[in-house]
């Protein structure tokens, strides 16, 4: 033990700091607080929030990379080969792969956005919506409909620097 130090001294500081805390926090003009009164007022998330995870159905042509490599497997993908008529006669036939199946289970999502970063043809998306809870944990599983909805929620991407 040091000749310095008081036995006791760290919870005079302690208690020193709590009470400047709870001075300063009162006379502290409402503006500043930190704190928000949630369901009454709403608080705007900044532009590059995550939220949930938005889809752009023409955009995603069923390569399964988001579900193959999210750690949480919480990602269920289903489609189906579509074929498509030639252009021009004696052509060949293409064959697309449609969607039609799509779902999130939020439940089981950790929120890495790997799905995100993965995707070649930019069909998932961050968005800042954030009011997504159900009451029932089963009702977490949100399909393809309910993902292209928040497409609209989306900003647009910031310009690239020059």
């Amino acid at each position: 033990m040091s000749s310095r130090t008081v036995p006791g001294s760290g919870l005079w500081k302690g208690m020193w700091v709590l009470l400047y805390t709870m001075v300063r926090t009162i006379f502290k003009p409402k503006k500043y607080l930190a704190t928000v009164n949630y369901p009454k007022v709403k608080e705007t998330p900044v532009a590059r929030a995550r939220g949930v995870i938005a889809l752009d159905q023409e955009a995603c042509t069923v390569c399964m990379l988001c579900a193959r490599n999210c750690p949480d497997w919480c990602i269920y993908i289903e489609g189906h080969k579509e074929e498509i008529p030639p252009d021009k006669p004696g052509g060949r036939i293409k064959v697309r792969n449609k969607l039609d199946r799509f779902d999130i289970d939020y439940a089981l999502c950790m929120y890495c956005g790997i799905c995100v970063e993965v995707c070649p043809f930019d069909a998932l998306f961050w968005s800042p919506e954030y009011e997504y809870s159900e009451a029932q944990m089963g009702d977490m599983m949100h399909d393809m409909d309910k993902l292209q909805d928040w497409l609209a929620t989306v900003p647009d991407q910031p310009e690239l620097e020059k």
